[in-house]
């Protein structure tokens, strides 16, 4: 499908497959809009006012609707949609023809509870927000507490209060319209039929791996980076006396073997890319802005195992990566540009001190985009060079120099050639991309 030509003047129809309170509006709003972005949820609530008087349906429209509603390019609603699809608030369906027809299925967000508890989300909605800002979102959910211990319940039942009396049968109509909840869809999965028969089957019930625990599996196998081999060892340990697998044993057993993996940390952050409202505009082709672009569309994951030539980077250089964008807060785009500069002006290392000391001045400046951190890196590289040509020579400095000096760093790409050598790192980055 996503092979397929869209076009502003294909149709699509609104159907609403639950009931959405104004409170679910708050719920998309704290919980979903960290993770999906404001482009996402803008779409969500713009497909909800789509829908006609009794929020059933809506009329034919055409996506140049949503276009002009938006004032948003036909990709980049395509990308929304995608985000909302991924968490589960909406589903797709396709009908191709002369002109081709979309139906959006518009489901409610989990409850804060099932949001809290969910093995994916409630994860990556920490490491986009960071430790301060998950809890104080946490705490507005909480439900107080109060001690009724010294209380007695008086509530009434309902046989207390009513009577039965002979009537009429009334038979259940599924057709009532009900509340909905979406989940992320995840299309990889583990070896189920692996996992299964490696356990005796003396050790397991025969309903035992339900679809809420194969979804639960999958989910931690993705948010813990684990594969069908580790997932085994983990449902085995996580079995009952009754054959059972605990879900909390579980996702105890996969945090537990993560932080044993990964030198005590929680699952990394290094896979988020530069947000949407952050990104430079699209239309620019110069080289400058394909360094740009890949800075933006790169995680600082896939960008560090660039530079290290497609091999996996050591847990090291994960970890202080990971540092800068929790510790810090820097943008993956910003940490991109981060990595590229340090390496080349200190022959291919990451050295800790001087990475957070760079970070650190350009938190302090508030460097949110890549061409802020591209430009101050410029900026900060000219000061160093005047003070090291006070005590060296000018030509030995300048020959050091611009020597080690990145492909984007002091050039105008857009007006030149880059060199051979240059031009293939650059390739190498955004082949990262494809």
């Amino acid at each position: 499908m996503k092979n397929k030509t869209f076009l502003p003047a294909d149709t699509y129809i609104v159907i609403n497959k639950t009931v959405i309170h104004d409170s679910d509006r708050k719920l998309v709003s704290m919980l979903y809009q960290p993770i999906i972005g404001y482009t996402a949820v803008s779409l969500y609530f713009t497909l909800l006012d789509d829908l006609d008087k009794s929020e059933l349906m809506s009329y034919d429209l055409t996506h140049h609707h949503l276009m002009a509603t938006m004032q948003l390019k036909l990709e980049d609603i395509v990308i929304a949609r995608e985000k909302l699809e991924a968490c589960g608030l909406l589903k797709t369906y396709f009908k191709g023809g002369s002109i081709n027809q979309y139906v959006y299925l518009i489901f409610s967000p989990m409850s804060a509870y099932e949001f809290f508890n969910h093995p994916i989300l409630n994860v990556v909605l920490y490491n986009n927000l960071g430790k301060k800002e998950y809890e104080r979102i946490v705490n507005y959910f909480k439900v107080p507490y109060i001690n009724l211990k010294d209380y007695e319940d008086i509530t009434s039942s309902f046989d207390q209060v009513f009577t039965s009396t002979c009537g009429s049968v009334v038979n259940i109509n599924d057709e009532i319209r009900k509340r909905e909840s979406g989940y992320p869809y995840l299309e990889k999965s583990v070896d189920f039929n692996m996992i299964i028969s490696s356990i005796p089957d003396s050790m397991i019930h025969d309903k035992c791996f339900s679809k809420e625990i194969k979804q639960l599996i999958n989910s931690l196998s993705f948010i813990y980076q684990l594969d069908t081999l580790a997932m085994q060892g983990l449902v085995r340990d996580s079995l009952n006396e009754k054959g059972f697998i605990d879900k909390m044993l579980l996702r105890k057993n996969a945090r537990e073997y993560y932080q044993f993996e990964h030198a005590g940390d929680l699952p990394t952050v290094i896979y988020n890319k530069q947000p949407d409202y952050l990104k430079k505009p699209e239309g620019d082709h110069s080289k400058w802005a394909k360094m740009v672009y890949a800075f933006e569309n790169l995680t600082p994951y896939q960008f560090l195992k660039a530079k290290y030539k497609g091999a996996e980077p050591t847990d090291r250089d994960k970890r202080l990566i990971e540092n800068l964008l929790i510790d810090q807060k820097l943008n993956p785009g910003v940490v991109n540009v981060l990595i590229s500069y340090v390496l080349k002006i200190n022959h291919e290392q990451l050295k800790k001190s001087y990475v957070e000391t760079i970070a650190g001045q350009w938190k302090r400046l508030n460097i949110e985009t890549v061409e802020e951190a591209m430009k101050i890196a410029e900026k900060e590289h000219k000061k160093m060079k005047k003070s090291m040509e006070k005590i060296k020579t000018k030509n030995a400095s300048k020959t050091k120099n611009e020597d080690i000096l990145p492909i984007w760093f002091d050039k105008k790409l857009e007006n030149e050639n880059t060199t051979p050598e240059e031009e293939e790192e650059l390739n190498q980055i955004l082949q990262e991309l494809l």
